[in-house]
């Protein structure tokens, strides 16, 4: 019974892991602008989606159409959740307004990731996305000129910090080795400002 739980856990996650791995490896490795890494992960995650939805129909049908099944099904499904993961973050899931007003100017790989994890942790909170340098001057910190909280030349802030405090030592963990499995990189700063911050490196 584990393991068929395993299995499915598997099975069920694969396409959010797919689309969100294939494009920051095409964006940090393969040197792809932002757009196409995405649209790299969108498509691997569509044959994915696709191979599920044919293997369903076949067994229900006995046939297999996997054109048809790619371009009605499985492609408008990835679009719509990668638009979706692009666009919105729950008010539940921000420490403040200010924060979810700052959403679309995250990098839109991290927002895709960001989404995705949210889909299995509905807890998780995000209490900072840009800062100025100003921010560190009203916190008591020396300006940061390397700060990935800051706007980039690309045009979007490139780390985003996360709550930890209230939550159990597993699941920082495993939100922890979920950025870091998918490629970004993660610090854990600790204190009375205790967060995980996740960033992707600016090329």
């Amino acid at each position: 019974m584990t393991r068929l739980a395993a299995w499915a856990l598997l099975v069920a996650s694969l396409p959010f892991l797919a689309l969100v791995k294939v494009a920051v490896v095409l964006y940090e490795r393969g040197g792809y602008p932002t757009t196409l890494a995405l649209a790299g992960g969108v498509a691997c995650t569509t044959v994915v989606v696709t191979a599920y939805a044919a293997w369903a129909w076949h067994r229900f049908t006995g046939r297999v159409r996997l054109a048809l099944v790619a371009r009605r099904l499985a492609l408008p499904l990835v679009v719509a959740y990668s638009a979706y993961a692009l666009v919105y973050v729950s008010a539940g899931n921000v420490k403040s307004p200010q924060v979810r007003a700052y959403y679309a100017s995250l990098h839109p790989l991290l927002r895709v990731a960001l989404s995705t994890v949210i889909l299995v942790d509905r807890d998780l909170v995000v209490t900072d996305l840009i800062r100025r340098r100003a921010d560190y001057r009203t916190m008591g910190l020396p300006g940061n000129d390397g700060s990935l909280h800051y706007i980039q030349p690309d045009g979007y802030a490139h780390a985003v910090d996360l709550r930890t405090t209230g939550r159990s030592f597993v699941k920082n963990r495993l939100v922890q080795a979920y950025f870091w499995s998918m490629g970004f990189a993660t610090l854990r700063h600790v204190g009375t400002a205790d967060h995980l911050h996740v960033e992707l490196p600016v090329r």
